[in-house]
């Protein structure tokens, strides 16, 4: 029998599916886009709030715990008191929980947005990831339509904002109310009928992906996929389809206003939504946004499930291209509404709130796209590097590091091992640091640094054919006093930024 211990097994690198690493160039991109972001809302008065990523998994709202771990559509876990907990699936809840839990310290209205990960616990795809940020702005007290057409001008601006011009982008405004009308118009009011109303939303929702004929299979009969599975339609005769695909295709809303308000002539819920509708467009208007930036739009459909009155959605008009290669348009990178009955449930009274959430990810590629981001270029750090490694030198080196630091200069000192010094030059080329400081002991017995251009050197390596040259010519290296050492590498660094801006490149 061998008593030999087996060799551990060797742990495997592997990044959990749906989830992301993210990289310098993407984190950098992030935080110039939130600034904007930031920048907007806090013009507009909003002020900022942080929530937890956990909450207790009854307060997010549509996910209320129906079994014995409840885990469908969230991550949760069970605290040790044995109450549920869940990451959260947006940033909505949490406030409401916030809102109701401070009512009576929070002065209303309460204007505030908040940026962070949000979590699903859904199947990953392309473009689909279980981690993602949301960037959200909410008015809770406040229950007129004018703060949800503020709403739509801070979209427009935020929008702006972050350099995407006007006829790029578009908000579209719809109204529940508008919808919930022409449903109790064709007879899908009261009570008994909530499980159908539920049905025919849910069939109109599919708009984008079937299109018309195919919502309306799902009002009607039902439909059946490419796949032979079979969908029950809401059940409704054709007169009803035809009202109801009339509201949801209406393109011009000047043009069918009237025709839309006789349709929901007689129901009160329906004629409010329309004077809604009229007054955010009369706002906006008078406010100087025209319908090219905010467009009324019945065809606006998601999220009518949630949302109590006005609903609204930031849509970029551009063309991208796929993944398969083809011209595609950009599409929706954010959303929102009036939502009076989240807050609600933890009062026991009406508490008005309305607000929009923005995709950071998917914005961040359409701006991408635009070559809005990263056009301010993050310099390298220049590299102090280490010929000796006494406590005297050592000391030297780091001092002059946090001269460079003091002086506004990315810099650091090189961490790694320094007796083979061709190897810190190897690093600084594949850092792509601009400049590199030397001071080996005859450079200290003087006084003075060398001071290398590692992007002229660079340049110039090009133009010299052997090592002999290079020596002889020193390349793009300077001997000064170390007093000098900062304003030596700012005037570098200054002419290395006028060499990229001549080139057309970035400064």
């Amino acid at each position: 029998m061998n008593d030999k211990q087996k060799k551990p097994q060797k742990l495997k690198a592997r990044l959990p599916r749906g989830f992301v690493d993210r990289t310098a160039g993407d984190i950098r991109a992030v935080n110039e886009m939130t600034a904007k972001i930031r920048e907007v809302y806090e013009h507009y008065g909003f002020d900022p709030l942080e929530t937890p990523l956990f909450e207790y998994t009854d307060a997010l709202g549509k996910f209320l715990p129906d079994s014995d771990r409840p885990n469908e559509g969230v991550f949760s876990l069970q605290d040790d008191d044995e109450q549920w907990m869940s990451l959260r699936y947006d940033l909505t809840a949490p406030l409401a929980r916030h809102v109701a839990e401070n009512f009576n310290e929070i002065q209303l209205p309460y204007r505030t947005y908040r940026a962070g990960y949000v979590f699903r616990n859904e199947k990953p795809g392309p473009g689909r990831f279980r981690q993602f940020m949301q960037f959200d702005a909410d008015t809770v007290g406040a229950p007129g339509v004018q703060a949800d057409a503020e709403m739509c001008m801070m979209m427009a601006d935020t929008l702006e904002a972050l350099g995407i011009k006007r006829g790029d982008y578009v908000i579209r405004v719809n109204n529940r109310k508008v919808l919930d009308g022409v449903l109790e118009a064709i007879g899908l009011g009261g009570d008994d009928k909530a499980g159908q109303r539920l049905n025919v939303l849910r069939a109109i929702d599919k708009l984008d992906k079937f299109g018309p004929e195919g919502v309306a299979l799902l009002l009607g009969p039902g439909r059946k996929d490419e796949s032979g599975d079979f969908t029950k339609g809401a059940g409704l005769n054709q007169d009803q389809i035809d009202k109801v695909l009339f509201f949801v295709g209406i393109k011009d809303y000047a043009e069918s206003a009237a025709r839309l308000a006789e349709l929901v002539v007689g129901t009160a819920r329906g004629s409010e939504g329309v004077e809604e509708l009229n007054f955010i467009a009369a706002l906006v208007t008078s406010a100087g946004y025209g319908a090219d930036r905010i467009k009324i739009d019945p065809s606006v459909v998601r999220g009518l499930e949630y949302y109590t009155g006005p609903v609204y959605e930031a849509e970029l008009s551009f063309d991208v291209t796929n993944e398969k290669g083809d011209k595609v348009v950009f599409g929706s990178v954010g959303g929102g509404g009036r939502y009076d009955g989240l807050v609600s449930r933890f009062m026991g009274q009406p508490v008005p709130a309305t607000g929009f959430s923005i995709g950071v990810s998917r914005l961040m590629t359409a701006l991408k796209n635009l070559g809005k981001l990263g056009a301010s270029e993050v310099i390298e750090p220049v590299l102090v590097t280490v010929m000796d490694g006494d406590v005297e030198a050592m000391g030297r080196y780091q001092k002059m590091t946090q001269e460079l630091r003091a002086a506004g200069i990315r810099a650091e000192m090189f961490q790694g091992n320094w007796k083979k010094f061709g190897n810190q030059l190897k690093y600084a080329d594949r850092r792509g640091c601009p400049v590199a400081i030397i001071q080996g002991g005859d450079e200290r017995a003087e006084g003075v640094v060398q001071i290398k251009d590692l992007i002229e050197g660079k340049r110039l390596s090009g133009e010299i054919e052997d090592n002999a040259s290079w020596r002889e010519a020193r390349v793009a290296q300077e001997t000064a006093p170390e007093a000098d050492l900062v304003a030596k590498v700012r005037e570098i660094l200054a002419a290395q930024a006028e060499d990229r801006k001549r080139a057309g490149g970035n400064v």
